[in-house]
């Protein structure tokens, strides 16, 4: 029985070890903390994603502009039917047919992006084969288009080569200037989190002082009720306060656990890691100009792109409307072609091969619909033009609050800290006073209240102005401690 017992307890103590090491405690300073979430966390990784498929897709639609040489054809294209042939006096007859037929062409494709046309050379084989054909009959034929230059040039359309080659390039230098931000919000958001937690912990700590501070105070009374210098109902008041005490303890480690989860789950640490979050107690000292403020915002943010971008697509809307009004299309092509029996002899002599052809689309009636889709374009212009005028209007008032409240919550972290050490100080002299009997209990419990509401009022002040540091950081992309911006056009991001 001895020897299970030993083996059982081996078997715990083990156990015990391993839940030991498993559970690693590891401290973050507020800076760290966001480092890792910019290197490690899903949002960083998703926002990596984001900015790669971004940067494809710029370089897809730069390759519009490139050369395109193609192969296309048809290999085999084989067919084994009883056809209906019309005989020259109206009867029909059913021929067998059996037969093949394969093309190739190699073309090399060129866009000419300031008209919007297509030039290309090709050069092209066919081959026709007739399996039914008898012995004095050539059962294959030769087809070729040694050398081919067609021109398709539409003629007052709208050109989306040339409306991309404005529009992309912005909405490229957007994306990047939007990753920059992105990492700034995952700082802003990361130090909510972590704030969340350092008061969960503050709580944690506080709980446990006041119930550490109770149960001390219980023994007080209990020695004084049993010489008779205190009342019953002050002791029962006491115990009451210890079980409250008690209470809190529990729910600030709930809260505490709570914050713990979602914090190491958003910057991707592992369950088991005990997180100790250590108070940014030092501000940095520095001042933030409104002005500038609002400058390296217009310099800066995605927003000054997106608006250049916006009103470009209005232009191109209206350039789309204007040549949708009638439609005029020039193709021509010119080259050599020739047919014979051999494949090698139709590149031998072969003839001119000519095409011209001007087509066109102008409607004569349409009850005011080319008027309709031209005015209504110049409307939606007009309208965003408005609304980005009324948004920057909104963005600088956003940014002169931003910059006047971070400005006001340096003053209150002061303010808080000095009453944090005040209350507090004031809190170890009524402890002392009510040992000696000087002081009552309900004058301590006074000065509780105040000691843990300034401690409180001190961590959410420091909670509040970093989140308004990195908050100024995601408006303006520029770090005003360090004096640098953020975002620069020419930072190595993916190989342009």
């Amino acid at each position: 029985m001895n020897k299970k017992y030993l083996i059982v307890t081996g078997i715990f103590l083990i156990l015990t070890c391993f839940s030991v090491r498993a559970q690693e405690l590891v401290s973050y300073t507020l800076e760290e903390i966001i480092e890792r979430a910019k290197n490690q966390s899903p949002a960083a990784l998703n926002a990596d994603t984001r900015r790669e498929n971004r940067y494809w897709t710029y370089k897809l639609y730069q390759s519009d502009y490139n050369p395109q040489l193609n192969l296309e054809g048809t290999l085999p294209r084989y067919s084994q039917a009883f056809n209906s042939v019309e005989q020259p006096d109206g009867t029909i007859e059913f021929r067998e047919v059996r037969q093949n037929y394969a093309d190739l062409e190699l073309g090399l494709r060129q866009v000419i992006a300031p008209t919007g046309g297509t030039l290309s050379v090709n050069s092209s084989t066919s081959r026709f084969d007739n399996f039914l054909a008898t012995d004095n009959e050539n059962q294959t034929r030769w087809n070729g288009v040694p050398i081919n230059v067609r021109l398709i040039q539409p003629i007052f359309a709208f050109n989306r080569y040339k409306w991309d080659k404005k529009i992309e390039p912005f909405r490229y230098e957007e994306s990047k200037r939007e990753y920059v931000e992105e990492m700034e919000q995952i700082s802003r958001i990361v130090t909510q989190m972590f704030f969340e937690f350092l008061i969960a912990q503050v709580n944690l700590d506080i709980a446990s002082l006041n119930l550490q501070n109770s149960e001390a105070i219980l023994k007080i009374e209990q020695g004084r009720y049993n010489i008779g210098t205190t009342y019953e109902d002050k002791l029962l008041q006491v115990e009451l306060q210890v079980l409250e005490a008690r209470q809190a303890v529990a729910q600030a480690r709930l809260d505490m656990e709570s914050s713990s989860l979602s914090l190491k789950s958003y910057i991707g640490l592992n369950e088991n890691t005990t997180l100790n979050l250590l108070l940014p107690s030092d501000i940095p000292d520095f001042e933030v100009d409104v002005q500038k403020a609002i400058e390296y915002a217009f310099q800066n943010r995605s927003d000054a792109i997106r608006y250049k971008r916006q009103r470009t697509e209005a232009e191109a809307q209206v350039a789309q409307a204007r040549g949708e009004r009638f439609q005029m299309s020039l193709n021509a092509s010119y080259g050599y072609n020739k047919a014979d029996l051999m494949w090698s002899s139709i590149y031998s002599n072969p003839n001119t091969q000519a095409l011209v052809s001007l087509g066109i689309n102008v409607p004569i009636l349409d009850w005011g619909r080319n008027k309709a889709r031209m005015s209504m374009a110049k409307a939606d212009q007009k309208l965003t033009e408005f609304e980005i005028e009324q948004e920057i209007i909104n963005f600088e008032q956003e940014i002169f609050t931003k910059v006047r409240k971070f400005i006001m919550l340096i003053d209150r972290v002061e303010i808080t800290k000095t009453s944090d050490l005040v209350a507090d100080k004031r809190y170890e002299i009524s402890f002392r006073r009510y040992q000696s009997g000087n002081v009552t209990i309900t004058d301590l419990g006074i000065a509780q209240q105040e000691k843990d509401k300034n401690r409180r009022s001190y961590v959410e002040s420091l909670r509040d102005y970093w989140m308004a540091y990195y908050e100024l950081r995601e408006l303006t992309l520029y770090d005003f401690e360090a004096d640098y911006l953020l975002y620069t056009p020419d930072m190595g991001f993916l190989e342009d």
